[in-house]
């Protein structure tokens, strides 16, 4: 088993494309930011040898490497994070997890529920052997996000009605844009559903604290061809999505996402509304929070603007002065934060491949829901 204590937690980080630059600034900062157990960047893995190669200089790894399983072998490696298209992270995960190291794994957890269910039997096993098995979904960590998730634990909207979240971009939007593997099935598992569509249904059930019961969905495939390497290749994802949830605490949720929603670069939405206030995020703004409280006379209610840059509000204790606003990328920070005071005992580290498994289930129930024309799908 790892020992924290003795030295650094060394850290093997496998893919080094959009995901991997965000880990990595998150391992380069943490330290800085919180008081936390050290870690070091060991090595940075890819197939590519040139490409890995020049990964690791620019991101400030110690070394690169091209294959995984000779990383997991490693004593001086006590974290594997896995920034992998999601056909790769079960075999990766259970891997290393087997091998007797923390892991952090992107989202979503897998491709399907049955490799979710696979990643998160390992996980068990690893947990009664102090293991960390933590799963990123980093937006819980976006300082506006994580107060509301307070306000609704203190009560403050009273019981959930409604909830709705969208996310919408456009880096798809134009037709000629070329193939990738986030455009294929068997790399992906889905397409908007999976990439972004997890994020949204995952803060519905997280601020909720509601699960999913039931689930109506519909998917679409807009642009059915694609420039490829050899010539057009089929799209075999989707490029946006819809559902509706049933909670089991008796919300109604509404989801729509897309990435060829014209104009819309990140933009993830969630509005709450509750018997006691409501409450609306937008990422695009992402150190607001939006806030009504009911429970005033009605002449005196409205949404007021909360700017999240205060030192009492969450994660900001370690950053800069109130209304010096915070990024995108410290949410992957305050993150690394979590699972580091996880590893040292000191926190619980939330969601878990678990948590990873009970969404997959829900995506699975939308691609089900949308091949029954609609139907409901009971969970």
């Amino acid at each position: 088993m790892p020992q924290p204590s003795r030295r650094p937690l060394g850290v093997a980080m496998i893919g080094y494309s959009f995901m991997g630059r965000a880990h990595s600034q998150a391992w380069r900062t943490v330290s800085s930011a919180f008081d936390v157990p050290a870690v070091a960047r060991r090595v940075i893995v890819g197939r590519d040898e040139t490409a890995v190669a020049e990964a690791s200089g620019r991101l400030g790894w110690e070394e690169h490497a091209t294959d995984w399983r000779a990383v997991l072998d490693r004593d001086d490696i006590d974290i594997i994070d896995i920034c992998t298209p999601g056909s790769l992270h079960a075999e990766i995960a259970i891997a290393a997890l087997e091998a007797g190291k923390h892991v952090l794994c992107e989202k979503p957890l897998a491709n399907d529920t049955a490799e979710a269910e696979a990643m998160t039997e390992a996980a068990t096993a690893a947990a009664a052997r102090g293991q960390i098995a933590a799963l990123g979904f980093t937006y819980r960590r976006v300082p506006a996000l994580a107060l509301a998730r307070q306000l609704v634990e203190s009560g403050r909207l009273g019981t959930i009605r409604q909830a709705k979240a969208a996310y919408l971009q456009d880096w798809l939007a134009d037709p000629e844009s070329p193939m990738s593997w986030r455009l294929r099935k068997e790399t992906a598992g889905s397409g908007a559903l999976g990439d972004i569509a997890s994020h949204a249904i995952d803060q519905i059930q997280h601020l909720t604290g509601q699960r999913a019961t039931a689930v109506r969905g519909r998917l679409a495939t807009l642009v059915p061809q694609r420039p490829g390497p050899d010539g057009p290749e089929a799209v075999t994802v989707d490029d946006a999505a819809w559902a509706t949830l049933e909670l089991d605490g008796g919300a109604i949720a509404s989801v729509e996402v897309s990435r060829m929603a014209t104009g819309a670069k990140n933009r993830l939405t969630v509005e709450l509304y509750g018997t006691d206030g409501a409450l609306r995020f937008d990422l695009e703004n992402p150190n607001e929070l939006w806030f009504l409280d009911a429970t005033l006379p009605i002449a005196e209610q409205g949404f007021s603007r909360v700017l999240v840059t205060e030192p009492e509000h969450p994660y900001l204790e370690a950053w800069w002065p109130q209304g010096h606003v915070l990024g995108w990328e410290n949410a992957f920070s305050n993150q690394a934060r979590d699972l580091l005071l996880a590893i040292d005992g000191t926190a619980e580290y939330s969601p878990g491949f678990a948590d990873g498994l009970a969404l997959q289930k829900v995506l699975d129930a939308i691609i089900a829901s949308d091949a029954a024309d609609g139907r409901t799908i009971t969970l």
